[in-house]
C-alpha cells in the first residue's frame, strides 16, 4: 500500500525571477536599479513584503 500523499506529492520546482534590485556592497543596502535604496520604495515593500540580501545570513533582513 503507498501512503496518500505520494500520490500527490510532486518535487518542488524553481520559479525563474528576477529582482527589481540587487545589493550594493558600499551601502550595505539593496539598492533598486536607478540607484535609489528599496527599501524607500513604498510600492515594491508592498508588492514584494520585504528585500532579503544574499551577501550575507538568509535569516536577516537587510532593510
Amino acid at each position: 500500500m503507498q501512503p496518500f500523499a505520494l500520490n500527490y506529492a510532486r518535487p518542488a520546482t524553481e520559479l525563474e525571477t528576477t529582482s527589481p534590485y540587487a545589493y550594493d556592497s558600499g551601502l550595505q543596502l539593496n539598492v533598486l536599479r536607478d540607484g535609489r535604496i528599496a527599501a524607500r520604495d513604498h510600492g515594491l515593500m508592498r508588492e514584494l513584503g520585504t528585500t532579503t540580501s544574499t551577501a550575507g545570513s538568509k535569516t536577516h533582513f537587510d532593510d
